[in-house]
């Protein structure tokens, strides 16, 4: 018996042999589906799936000098709050054709030049990076591959980067401003790490600024640095509250380390708003759903995502865009801020 010969595999031109279209509407079948006439796409996908071709990518690169692929580094994919940001990046560069590539560096500057790196290794056509801080490599390997890129979540008031974000400092000092209006006048905050997060340092800045235009300074021992989780924000309130009298007032760096702190003061039995009042940064979905909901600044993070694959793409067809792009952030005033208790 003669050894089964492998079967040999299906070409473009076989697909559009099948399906009575030229090898060009095929190609715009597979990588833009929403640019082919419904008909038309349904006979080249039935033809595809009869002869069982699969895009040859290494090739389709050499021919097209793009891979269709757009990388993004991010801090870290352990915080529900980029989910929302990466799902409608994923879904804007799908409906475009192109394909993401996730890594993430846990805040580690040399983590994030390496994996990019291997995302650039890869052959992307673009990168979305997390934040405005960066190893001076990073910026440098970038250049030297003459790649598009933006930063998300912060902006680059230097002039010098792409940016799609947030003024975090803007909404530090609106939150702060809303306790103050309250009336209180006793403040700690449990922040993020602000060595390797400038949204985090941003974020402490501007509650400093809003406290000190009342003449209002932030104590050393009512200041504490920790990473975004649950048992932080616990350990944060119990640091914070340390001394002989309560703050009536604790800010915190975002919304897990302010649920982790509301926990702690449950566990106490410390009263929410009545002895102090709690708020957060993000406005995650389960900050409304909190026992006193949680007083928060939202940030349309779906929107940063659309936004952000919108601009690269645009880069990549050509098109001018705006170096810089702010999105609007609100202040959510929910039940655990209230007016300070009298002393």
């Amino acid at each position: 018996m003669k050894p089964r010969q492998p079967r040999k595999s299906a070409k473009l031109s076989d697909v559009a042999r099948l399906a009575k279209v030229s090898t060009a509407t095929v190609s715009r079948a597979l990588t833009l589906p929403h640019k082919v006439k419904p008909l038309t796409l349904a006979r080249i996908q039935q033809a595809v799936k009869t002869l069982g071709y699969v895009a040859h990518g290494a090739a389709r690169a050499l021919a097209s000098r793009r891979t269709r692929t757009i990388g993004a580094v991010i801090p870290t994919l352990d915080n529900a709050i980029f989910a929302n940001t990466i799902h409608a990046l994923q879904k804007t560069l799908d409906e475009a054709g192109y394909t993401l590539l996730l890594a993430s560096h846990e805040f580690n500057a040399d983590v994030e030049v390496r994996v990019t790196r291997a995302l650039i290794e890869r052959g992307i056509d673009g990168l979305v990076l997390l934040g405005t801080t960066h190893h001076p490599g990073l910026f440098q390997m970038i250049e030297a591959h003459q790649l598009p890129y933006v930063l998300t979540w912060a902006l680059d008031q230097s002039g010098r980067h792409p940016c799609v974000g947030f003024d975090n400092r803007a909404a530090a000092s609106r939150i702060a401003n809303h306790l103050l209006d309250l009336g209180h006048r006793e403040f700690a905050m449990i922040s993020g790490i602000t060595a390797v997060n400038e949204r985090a340092k941003e974020r402490l800045d501007g509650v400093r600024t809003a406290l000190s235009a009342h003449g209002i300074r932030l104590a050393p021992s009512r200041i504490v640095e920790k990473p975004f989780t649950l048992s932080a924000g616990r350990e944060g309130l119990s640091e914070v509250t340390a001394g002989r009298e309560l703050p009536t007032a604790v800010i915190c760096g975002n919304d897990v380390l302010a649920i982790g702190a509301m926990a702690e003061c449950h566990a106490r039995g410390i009263a929410i708003p009545q002895q102090v009042s709690v708020t957060g940064f993000d406005d995650m979905e389960i900050a409304s759903l909190m026992t006193p909901g949680l007083t928060t600044m939202h940030f349309p993070t779906t929107e940063l995502g659309t936004d952000a694959a919108r601009h690269l793409l645009a880069r990549l067809r050509g098109e001018k865009v705006p170096l810089l792009t702010e999105l609007p952030v609100e202040l959510i005033v929910r039940g655990t801020t209230a007016p300070p208790p009298a002393r």
